[in-house]
């Protein structure tokens, strides 16, 4: 979405620059035989490279891992974002020289990364980490996995969808929100809303100007679909992505679909109170809360509505991973605190407390915390709700080292449909045959 730069664009943004390196076609990171110029050291200094709150909140961990863990001592630094991205992909790249021994790494990339540096991640399987297999929420276990079946991460923070909307709009409207199970619903409810409100439903960035392509990769996730399936082949074109990108035109054919090109202009219609939804995952919680503290009262969350009538109603957007660099000289240093830091349910939670990280692992919501009423959303017990939402189930999404093409044709294609009225099916068959050009790929059945 266009009110600030998404970790997704962020990333795209990352993968052209490396890109621009002659990085992207490279076969192969660390050495051919797993990483032979590391070693497996369980003390000493180990550097952690991470970003902005999610460094401070890895930070607060240091403390009690070093008192618990003698003789390793860790240094957390905050990289920035997207600074970060091009260091990882350079330092993969180049067989692991001058990365830190701990990466925080997005869903975005690492598929990517366990694609095109196969050896580049330490395989943490050596060390215990299968034994945490059933411990994070369903649907991410998959994505740590190279391709030999061996763990090369583990998860850290998951992003369940939600679907925030203004409760006093859809009270005022006569709507119900617990009668609106598909996206079907909510287009038909929209121009009760909007004549009631004023509001339009939600706000997309139409001629594409920021690839704002998370609410049609939200309305595939919800069908267990995206631009690749799990064996990497293009399914731009399939069933799914075509009723994602019909749902969309037929918002915008239904005059309910806010154009939010231009910086800042999401942001503006929200604080005006021009926008009656926010198809966003979990860490959005304290983003509303934080942004716009006059509406205190006035939002609630429900689980996103189906794409399809009869669908599913969950899907993980985003999620994040700790890894250990093959090249690390203490690897069982660098293991143990990734361990410690994401599968203890005190550590994970003080990070979830001070850096708003939702949590992968499952034991965490346990938690008082998941289950308090909070009062931006009128004592609703928001995080109950997305909580709930990882215990349906949700299936892995597969972004390949190939996202970054994906994306940009993706969004030409409804910018075509938004703008000059292209047909959806047509308009992603085309880019569909695109990507599989560009990337070598094959096309799913």
């Amino acid at each position: 979405m266009s009110h600030h730069l998404s970790r997704r664009q962020i990333l795209h943004i990352a993968t052209a620059s490396a890109a621009a390196f002659g990085l992207s076609a490279c076969g192969g990171g660390g050495d051919a035989d797993g990483g032979a110029s590391g070693a497996d050291g369980d003390s000493g200094r180990i550097t952690v490279w991470s970003w902005t709150t999610a460094a401070e909140a890895l930070r607060g961990v240091v403390p009690s891992f070093e008192r618990d863990n003698p003789g390793i001592k860790v240094d957390v630094q905050d990289l920035g974002n997207p600074a970060i991205w091009d260091k990882i992909t350079v330092g993969l790249a180049s067989g692991g020289k001058g990365l830190a021994d701990v990466l925080h790494i997005g869903v975005d990339y690492l598929p990517g990364y366990l694609e095109k540096f196969p050896q580049g991640l330490a395989d943490l399987s050596v060390l215990g980490a299968d034994r945490h297999k059933d411990a994070f929420a369903d649907g991410l276990w998959p994505t740590v996995l190279g391709k030999d079946g061996t763990v090369r991460a583990l998860p850290w923070e998951v992003n369940p969808l939600g679907l925030f909307y203004r409760h006093d709009y859809f009270e005022k409207a006569g709507v119900d929100p617990a009668s609106l199970t598909s996206w079907d619903d909510l287009i038909a409810a929209g121009p009760q809303v909007r004549a009631a409100t004023g509001a339009q439903l939600l706000g997309l960035d139409k001629p594409g100007t920021t690839q704002d392509m998370d609410f049609f990769q939200n309305l595939m996730q919800l069908q267990g679909a995206f631009y690749f399936d799990r064996e990497g082949r293009v399914t731009l074109a399939s069933d799914e992505a075509v009723r994602a990108l019909t749902v969309i035109k037929r918002l915008d054919d239904a005059g309910l679909l806010a154009d939010t090109a231009g910086q800042g202009t999401w942001k503006r219609l929200v604080g005006q109170g021009k926008l009656a939804t926010a198809p966003y995952p979990a860490w959005a919680v304290e983003y509303l809360a934080t942004k716009f503290p006059a509406q205190s009262g006035k939002w609630r969350v429900m689980p996103p509505p189906a794409a399809v009538p009869g669908g599913g109603r969950s899907a993980i957007v985003n999620s994040t991973y700790l890894t250990v660099s093959a090249t690390s000289k203490r690897r069982k240093a660098a293991w143990r605190f990734v361990e410690y830091a994401l599968t203890k349910p005190a550590e994970i939670n003080r990070m979830f407390a001070s850096g708003g990280v939702f949590p992968a692992l499952k034991s965490a919501y346990t938690d008082p915390k998941f289950s308090a009423p909070h009062p931006f959303y009128g004592g609703q017990r928001v995080l109950r709700t997305f909580v709930d939402s990882l215990g349906a189930g949700a299936d892995a999404t597969n972004f390949t080292g190939d996202y970054s093409r994906a994306l940009k044709l993706a969004s030409d294609a409804q910018s075509q449909v938004l703008v000059k009225g292209a047909d959806p099916a047509e308009a992603l068959k085309a880019a569909a045959k695109q990507l599989a050009q560009q990337t070598g790929r094959q096309q799913a059945a």
